[in-house]
């Protein structure tokens, strides 16, 4: 089983940076990859249970299922339905928690799968830093976050 784990810190308040991460389908507001996203079945994107169906903007389309959701943790996990990459059993998680000092917020992304041997390292590196790494950078930078 392949893991992956990556946090930042941004120079924001939690409760700013949740109020915005925490929207199951915002993603294609501030991630680089993301063309365009709706959740299925005119669902709240907040509702354990709903899909988000999306598009990368490579061409690519996945669609994942919102599995555990909680604003007092500010943390949500998701699996993927449907993907092009090569992985299965695919369990991701996001949150964010106070950093004390400095009032900023830690953020971590972190994700478990199967796949290939042969393609660990590529999807490793494109789950990481393409996916995760880069989306913790775009959020900081959406918020408006100094730095």
């Amino acid at each position: 089983m392949a893991k992956v784990y990556v946090s930042g810190v941004i120079d924001l308040p939690v409760d700013k940076v949740w109020a915005y991460a925490r929207d199951f389908n915002g993603h294609a507001a501030w991630h680089p990859l993301i063309a365009e996203s709706h959740i299925e079945e005119g669902l709240p994107s907040d509702r354990v249970g709903c899909v988000r169906n999306f598009r990368l903007s490579d061409g690519g389309h996945l669609r994942e299922r919102l599995l555990t959701f909680s604003d007092l943790e500010r943390s949500f996990t998701y699996n993927i339905l449907e993907s092009p990459l090569p992985l299965r059993n695919y369990l991701a998680t996001f949150s964010c928690k106070p950093v004390t000092e400095g009032n900023k917020t830690f953020v971590e992304w972190s994700a478990t799968f199967d796949c290939a041997e042969a393609d660990e390292p590529r999807l490793l590196q494109q789950v990481g830093r393409n996916t995760f790494a880069a989306g913790i950078a775009a959020l900081a930078k959406a918020l408006g976050a100094p730095g």
